[in-house]
């Protein structure tokens, strides 16, 4: 029997966790240990302390917890020096799992370690991609052009599995299913409180002119639930009152919508895939605005990052005002060039996003098993 110990740092860590934790054991005999969250203490695990003590983002709240996150890490890292495993699996959240992957192989060379999730050294900070190479194997991309990046930045071997988002496409966006020829404004203000309280302000005034201009309509908001109430806090405030659906009405919205105002982040990969135009916004903490002079790409959006061009339109910090967005949606709501843009760059992300397979946790658990059965050996995913 084999054993692999799994780091996952935050909510979309936890749920690639799980799918691997069910690949895995399909594809062979294993005991998974390590830490996570909720989906994948339902799939068996037991995580080494709570999950939540890592679940923050940006960089005040980070630094705020630093006390707590650098004793995680060494607890984390000496659980796994003390009983080592046969494959070490770091799941995202580079800034916790990357240090607890040094501490272990300065302790333990021998041992396996394969990062699922390839960090960002496409958009920022690319010398990391190089110095990776001292304590990780093999990176597991989510997204088709990062082997390339990764090579092209002398980092470690690195294979596209395909992104989980693609073991439910079917639920976006089902073949030979035709969209209404009317649909709802879908507007995604993200998935975190901050983001929340950052965008729906300035949603809630775009949203007002729309409705202005296009009287009938609809509007709706997906609910993340465990941000449910922030959200209907900030929604008191709004001019006009779109519908909030449920996560369980969240794939069929997405296949009806005709448009979408949504925050930075997976949900523009989901819209993306479910044939959804869209107009992006991003807001960020004054502080962390200042770091913007370092990241190297010159899209924020991942579809546009895919395609390798611009259909989507988006706006950052100032830029992401009321009138701006307002303007940028209602272009693809109607007829026209815009909308046409990105319905055919949608179809070149498709084929990109599905040319690693159907099953990227079947893909990614074969060559986690492949390190955890050969070592170090293992060099690529065929």
């Amino acid at each position: 029997m084999k054993h692999i110990f799994l780091i996952a740092g935050e909510a979309s860590g936890d749920r690639l966790g799980a799918l691997l934790m069910r690949a895995l054991r399909r594809a062979g005999d294993v005991v998974v240990s390590g830490v996570g969250g909720e989906e994948m203490a339902r799939e068996g695990l037991n995580s080494l302390f709570p999950f939540g003590d890592l679940a923050v983002m940006g960089l005040l709240p980070v630094l705020a917890r630093l006390p707590r996150l650098v004793r995680r890490i060494e607890e984390t890292a000496r659980a796994i020096i003390a009983d080592p495993p046969d494959c070490l699996v770091l799941i995202d959240a580079p800034d916790f799992t990357h240090r607890v992957a040094r501490r272990v192989r300065a302790a333990r060379p021998d041992l396996p370690i394969v990062d699922y999730v390839c960090p960002t050294v496409w958009a920022w900070r690319p010398g990391r991609a190089r110095r990776m190479r001292a304590y990780v194997d093999h990176v597991l991309a989510v997204l088709p052009f990062e082997p390339d990046a990764l090579a092209r930045l002398g980092g470690p071997p690195c294979d596209y599995v395909g992104h989980p988002l693609i073991e439910h496409i079917d639920m976006l966006a089902p073949i030979g299913v035709e969209k209404p020829a009317e649909g709802p404004l879908l507007i995604l203000p993200g998935s975190r409180r901050a983001e929340i309280r950052r965008m729906m302000p300035v949603y809630g005034q775009a949203a007002g002119i729309l409705a202005r201009e296009f009287p009938a309509l609809d509007m709706a908001i997906p609910v993340v639930p465990h941000v449910e109430a922030v959200l209907r806090e900030e929604l008191s405030h709004w001019p006009v009152k779109p519908r909030l659906l449920s996560q369980q009405e969240k794939f069929s919205a997405f296949r009806a919508a005709r448009a979408a105002l949504v925050t930075s982040g997976v949900a523009t990969l989901e819209l993306a895939l479910a044939d959804v135009p869209m107009a992006v916004g991003y807001r960020v903490a004054p502080i962390e605005s200042l770091l913007r002079f370092l990241v190297t790409v010159d899209s924020i959006v991942l579809p546009n990052l895919i395609v390798g061009s611009r259909p989507v339109p988006e706006f950052f910090q100032g830029a992401a005002a009321p009138g701006a967005l307002a303007d940028a949606v209602s272009a693809v709501l109607r007829e026209g060039p815009s909308r046409s843009a990105q319905l055919n760059a949608f179809k070149v992300l498709r084929t990109r996003i599905l040319s690693a397979g159907a099953e990227p946790s079947a893909r990614a658990a074969r060559i986690v098993l492949g390190y955890a059965d050969s070592g170090r050996r293992v060099g690529t995913a065929n």
